[in-house]
């Protein structure tokens, strides 16, 4: 098995909604964050591909078909390179929207200072590595999220990547993937109240969408 679409979108942008919508077309299963809690030998590798170690991306993806948000929108070069006949999928949302909702969502999360291994991976990729420490200027945020989606445009051949937005719905995206529409709406998964309300539970804090 390898990887046959991978998602190239920040979190926050739909990506649980996303991963959903994968399975149920067949793209099964499909990676995201909240599939590396409790994987504590993943949880590793991803800490070593964080620190720009070399890994063996067959193991991390043994199994799937498909992989989407952080922490694998990190290497979309990476893949696009190991899984040369894969296609991406860049799930965009207004920059001001995705910065309000990752605020109140995945960044409260890197407040935490313990020694729980994923915290400090996500806080590493995520907080380190992507944001350059700087998680709370605005300005900032967005517009290394809106160059990193510029990127992604210039560097994979136009007929090799999607962009899309969960609005756009099933339409687009089977169209891309060669697939029947599903009759049934397009999943809404993990919006920010539905965040908060797993943070007051206990759930995991870090998972995005």
């Amino acid at each position: 098995m390898t990887l046959k679409v991978i998602g190239a979108g920040f979190g926050r942008t739909g990506t649980l909604s996303l991963k959903v919508a994968l399975e149920k077309l067949g793209f099964n299963p499909c990676h995201h964050m909240m599939e590396v809690f409790g994987k504590p030998d993943h949880i590793a590798l991803w800490q070593a591909a964080a620190e720009g170690k070399q890994v063996d991306w067959a193991e991390i993806f043994e199994g799937y078909e498909a992989a989407v948000d952080w922490p694998v929108c990190s290497f979309w070069r990476e893949l696009s390179e190991v899984y040369p006949e894969a296609k991406f999928i860049l799930s965009q949302r207004d920059a001001d929207k995705w910065f309000a909702s990752a605020s109140a969502t995945i960044f409260k999360g890197m407040n935490r200072n313990d020694d729980d291994p994923h915290l400090k991976m996500v806080k590493q990729l995520i907080v380190d590595n992507t944001f350059g420490g700087d998680i709370e200027n605005a300005e900032h945020a967005k517009a290394i999220f809106r160059a990193h989606n510029a990127e992604v445009l210039a560097t994979l051949p136009a007929e090799r990547v999607l962009v899309f937005e969960a609005l756009d719905g099933w339409q687009p995206l089977c169209e891309f993937l060669g697939v029947d529409v599903p009759d049934e709406l397009y999943p809404q998964t993990n919006s920010t109240e539905d965040f908060q309300r797993r943070v007051k539970s206990g759930s995991n804090s870090t998972e995005n969408d």
